[in-house]
């Protein structure tokens, strides 16, 4: 099972860092960071470790449809804002286990 270690981050073009990773059921995970992102700190810096929580967006693959309230149902939005590494590491669980 992936969790949070296994993502690979990257810096992006507006600043901050992001990963994302496509589990074999083509569900994808996003988690970025940054001073647009809902994360702690929202800075732009260059490193995962420099943040202590993430923006996390769950997206059916190839189309990229949000569908994060498929597996957080009081999410109330298409991301979830200041998740910490454990956080994402049950959402990265979840979405393994689902059969889609």
């Amino acid at each position: 099972m992936k969790t949070f270690k296994d993502l690979e981050f990257e810096p992006r073009g507006f600043g901050g860092v992001g990963a994302k990773y496509t589990f074999d059921n083509d569900v994808t995970i996003s988690v970025q960071a940054s001073r647009l992102n809902y994360s702690t700190p929202r800075e732009d810096l260059g490193s995962p470790n420099d943040f202590t929580s993430f923006e996390v967006a769950v997206l059916e693959s190839p189309n990229g449809d949000f569908i994060t309230e498929d597996f957080v149902p009081n999410a109330g939005d298409d991301v979830l804002g200041w998740q910490d590494r454990a956080q994402i590491n049950e959402l990265m669980l979840l979405v393994q286990s689902e059969n889609n």
